[in-house]
């Protein structure tokens, strides 16, 4: 028999281009098309298609290739990464919406695997301690948030369309640990972390070498349905900033979304400021339905992604000239109005 056939999205970004060629390596997968506007540095056996997700041509190579399983993995999270926040809209919901228009017309298809977010849920005040898959999503939701639930509604749709396709959804949480870049990785690298005053959330992370291995098993022992991926246990933000030697510095809540934005303009982090909720109240997501369809648990506990980051970052401490920029950045802040944010 033959092997799959495959089309990945987003392989631009490090960690799709690791799932890239993770699967173009298998003896059970015959061909990898990977499409993204920007050629990644190494590709391997991975053939590249440079395209938008709405370009002809990506329809047309999903037939042409005689695509068996689409793996949708090129959803944005960074804003200025995508170019702003409007082209990371059009990028994330037209450019999906696009996409999955065109996997409904080809006949050879039969799998999709959506990489989404366990933002999905959102963060807030009232949040149940563990989300599972059948906690409702945020409806409220706005910017990157909104772009997800919205892609995984695309997702839903093509199936209800395509009855005989099947559909595997994999919510990731927050990637740290085995990836050179993420929206966590820019903020716990300052040498001062804000933080809001009387808030130390848990936080739940997964290790790239899992979520290349959840993707890899969804498309060569397909298991229809949704999922929630990430490391067991959690931490407390107060536990991960002094594991990661730095200083922290506790803001009133309604100083938030002034400091995320001035720290944005800085070119520090790239973090949706939407995103915000999650470091004032947290998020935990169980993974009990993954462990038992898939037989499998990820190799890395939320604490060893951490450390995980921690080992390949080299600390180099608090200079003079990191605490300069601080008293800049805080200084500025003061010196201009700060819209205030309800932490409800």
């Amino acid at each position: 028999m033959s092997g799959r056939r495959v089309l990945l999205t987003g392989v631009s970004r490090p960690i799709m281009a690791r799932m890239a060629r993770s699967l173009a390596d298998r003896d059970d997968i015959d061909v990898v098309v990977g499409v993204d506007t920007h050629r990644p540095d190494q590709i391997g056996e991975m053939r590249f298609l440079r395209a938008e997700l709405d370009n002809p041509v990506v329809g047309s190579t999903l037939g042409d290739e005689g695509i068996d399983t689409l793996v949708h993995a090129g959803m944005h999270s960074a804003p200025r990464a995508a170019g702003g926040r409007r082209q990371m809209k059009e990028r994330n919901v037209i450019g999906s919406m696009q996409l999955f228009a065109a996997a409904q017309h080809a006949t050879e298809l039969r799998h999709v695997v959506l990489k989404s977010f366990t933002a999905v849920y959102g963060s807030g005040a009232s949040d149940p301690g563990l989300f599972t898959e059948t906690s409702p999503v945020d409806r409220s939701a706005s910017g990157f948030t909104r772009d997800v639930i919205d892609v995984e509604g695309y997702a839903t749709s093509l199936v209800r369309r395509r009855p005989d396709l099947d559909l595997t959804t994999l919510r990731f949480a927050n990637f740290v640990g085995g990836v050179e870049e993420s929206a966590l990785s820019g903020y716990f690298s300052l040498p001062v972390v804000p933080s809001a005053l009387g808030f130390d959330p848990r936080l739940q992370f997964c290790h790239a070498d899992d979520a290349v291995e959840a993707v890899t098993r969804a498309v060569v022992d397909p298991h229809p349905g949704l999922y929630n991926v990430a490391g067991p246990g959690t931490l407390y933000l107060s536990q991960a900033i002094r594991q990661a030697g730095r200083l922290r510095i506790a803001f009133p809540s309604s100083f938030v979304s002034g400091i995320a934005d001035a720290l944005n303009r800085s070119g520090k982090v790239d973090v949706p400021t939407d995103q915000l909720s999650f470091l004032l109240f947290g998020r935990v997501v169980a993974t009990a339905r993954l462990e038992a369809a898939f037989g499998w648990t990820p190799q890395y506990t939320t604490p060893d992604a951490f450390r995980a980051f921690l080992d390949r970052r080299r600390e180099r401490g608090v200079t003079r000239r990191d605490l300069l920029a601080l008293s800049e950045l805080v200084a500025s802040l003061l010196r201009q109005p700060v819209q205030r944010q309800d932490p409800s």
